[in-house]
């Protein structure tokens, strides 16, 4: 009898839990909807600020603004990590143009962040085209004195588009190496978009160990000029490129971390990160890569208030800087935790747009994957399907140990890649609702963690400054 009556208490209490936490996933949802503040905060950022290059005026005038907007919160702390960034202008607009048959064509084109200028005349050479690695070395030193011509494309058969980036972006960043090595005078990169258009894409690229003598320009061009070059190679494979650029590298700058928290109630000392990058490439006002991030976390810790949870663990948003072209903002965020011994268990990362949310990516064990998986009851009344292990976020990479649970939001991503690095990534292609139900399904995520764990807890003796 007593066991029948222990079993009865134990089940009505489950039930009790799973419905107070239904009663609370919903409350978060309906305040994001109804009161969110994420849509006002991207206004601000994206167009009173606009793009924010690591080391600009901008990128200082968004740290000061999301400072401010946290302090007004009513955080329990708020505060600048300092940092030192890299500093790349890009100069004046670009200009490209190719060659054949007595005939000028102009194409849309941008310079690589970490390019190197060219001459002030510009450069002008014939041109090779290749669409792998392997194919460039194949040519070997045959590829001296032209530009190589990077033609990879992303693969559209793929139905998660970041796969397909993943499978051209080396080309981006290392092409200028491995084509400097062989003595190629300048790169042209295809841009990684699945979409045919006009506009180039920039994104980082670097000369690694490369002496300066080896260091090429190297620019992007539109999808739709890749094809027409690649279709005018086919009919005069001596035809001549010109690109002129004169972007410039400076030495490092410091910039700051910007950090605020919510003091946890029960256990101050175990420490959830939720986050974006507050830098953005400069072609556009950076919305959707990373403000849309940004201003999702910082909705996190606004909705917990305005729900009135009070989290038993220590609740940080971090709007890290430089992840375009450096993450050095998350590597100096990881080494502080690190020299502070901060027992950081969760960790939740914003990188991949304003669009309809459609779950989490999860790097950790089984034991808290199949956690999660207890609550996907929680989460299917709002179209929240995708749980699943995988790369999880740049900036809360380097905090990765045995114990932390990391976890990135994965929004719908097809429309994505349209946008990213370019010219139109702009607040007039974020959606209001779409970017609210990321903020609430975060907030979701955060508060079930907090309320019950991860299962691995490890002891650590924190370090007070």
């Amino acid at each position: 009898m007593k066991l029948k009556f222990l079993i009865a208490v134990l089940f009505l209490s489950a039930n009790v839990f799973a419905q107070n936490d239904k009663e609370t996933v919903k409350t978060i949802y309906s305040q994001s909807l109804t009161n969110g503040q994420s849509y006002q905060w991207l206004d601000y950022l994206s167009n009173q600020i606009g793009g924010r290059l690591s080391g600009s005026v901008n990128a200082e005038k968004a740290v000061q603004y999301t400072k401010l907007e946290l302090e007004k919160l009513g955080l329990d702390k708020v505060w600048l990590q300092e940092v030192m960034v890299p500093k790349w202008e890009r100069g004046e607009k670009e200009v490209g143009y190719f060659e054949t048959s007595g005939k000028k064509f102009n194409v849309n084109i941008c310079a690589l962040g970490g390019s190197v200028a060219t001459a002030s005349t510009g450069l002008k050479a014939k041109v090779i085209e290749v669409k792998s690695f392997e194919e460039l070395a194949a040519l070997g030193t045959s590829v001296k004195g032209r530009i190589v011509f990077f033609n990879g494309a992303l693969n559209p058969e793929l139905i998660h588009t970041f796969e397909a980036y993943g499978g051209c972006s080396k080309q981006r960043y290392a092409g200028a190496y491995e084509a400097g090595k062989l003595g190629a005078v300048g790169v042209i990169v295809r841009s990684l978009n699945l979409r045919q258009d006009n506009l180039p894409h920039t994104g980082s690229m670097g000369y690694l160990d490369l002496p300066n003598n080896q260091r090429v320009p190297s620019a992007a061009i539109s999808t739709n000029d890749s094809n027409a070059l690649s279709e005018a190679l086919k009919k005069d494979a001596n035809l001549e490129f010109y690109f002129k650029q004169s972007c410039e590298q400076f030495e490092d700058v410091l910039s700051y971390n910007v950090i605020g928290e919510i003091t946890g109630s029960e256990f101050p000392n175990e420490y959830m990160v939720v986050g974006g990058h507050l830098d953005s490439w400069d072609l556009g006002d950076g919305s959707h890569d990373d403000g849309a991030g940004v201003v999702q976390s910082m909705d996190v810790v606004r909705l917990l208030k305005e729900s009135g949870i009070k989290p038993k663990r220590t609740i940080r948003v971090v709007l890290f800087m430089n992840e375009e072209n450096g993450l050095r903002g998350g590597k100096k965020y990881a080494e502080e935790a690190k020299r502070k011994n901060e027992n950081h268990v969760f960790a939740l990362e914003s990188d991949s747009g304003g669009f309809s949310p459609r779950g989490f990516s999860f790097d950790c064990s089984d034991a808290n994957l199949n956690k999660v998986l207890s609550w996907e009851p929680l989460f299917k009344p709002y179209l929240i399907h995708y749980f699943e292990k995988g790369y999880s976020g740049a900036d809360i990479g380097p905090l990765k140990n045995d114990n932390i649970v990391l976890a990135g939001l994965r929004p719908d991503s097809q429309r994505y890649f349209d946008h990213h690095h370019a010219a139109n990534d702009t607040f007039d292609a974020v959606n209001k609702r779409e970017l609210e139900l990321g903020a609430a399904t975060m907030t979701s995520l955060i508060y079930l963690f907090d309320k019950y764990g991860t299962t691995t807890i490890s002891d650590k003796k924190e370090i007070k400054d």
